[in-house]
């Protein structure tokens, strides 16, 4: 999806850049999208996703920080290095899993499909 976007933005920078009219024919293009920018269903649309956004940060941070104290824990306990080691592995995997709990809860309730897990590259 990032290369499909990175893909169409460098399209419409070649077509403006090629264009005779150059400045000028940006400037009609800025001032369309700024026209549909400010229409009233474009902007409940952000406000919406603005809302939802900050709602969803707070879930991360918290999963985030649970972790890092079972780490902080785990470091500290009288355990031998290699005991230290499985643990520290096994609550790295625990965390990831919530953050990533965090984040399929966010899409299912966006309406989107939920990732695999997997980060886009």
């Amino acid at each position: 999806m990032k290369g499909k976007v990175l893909f169409v933005a460098g399209l419409a920078t070649g077509y403006v850049l090629g264009t005779r009219a150059g400045r000028k024919r940006y400037e009609q293009i800025k001032s369309g999208w700024q026209k549909i920018w400010h229409t009233a269903p474009v902007q409940k649309q952000v406000a919406n996703l603005e809302g939802f956004a900050m709602a969803r940060v707070s879930e991360v941070p918290k999963a985030l920080y649970t972790g890092a104290k079972k780490l902080a824990s785990t470091l500290s306990s009288d355990t031998t290095p290699g005991q230290k080691l499985d643990a520290t592995i096994a609550t790295a995997k625990d965390t990831a899993e919530d953050v990533a709990e965090v984040s399929e809860r966010a899409q299912a309730e966006a309406g989107g499909s939920p990732s695999s897990g997997a980060p886009n590259k």
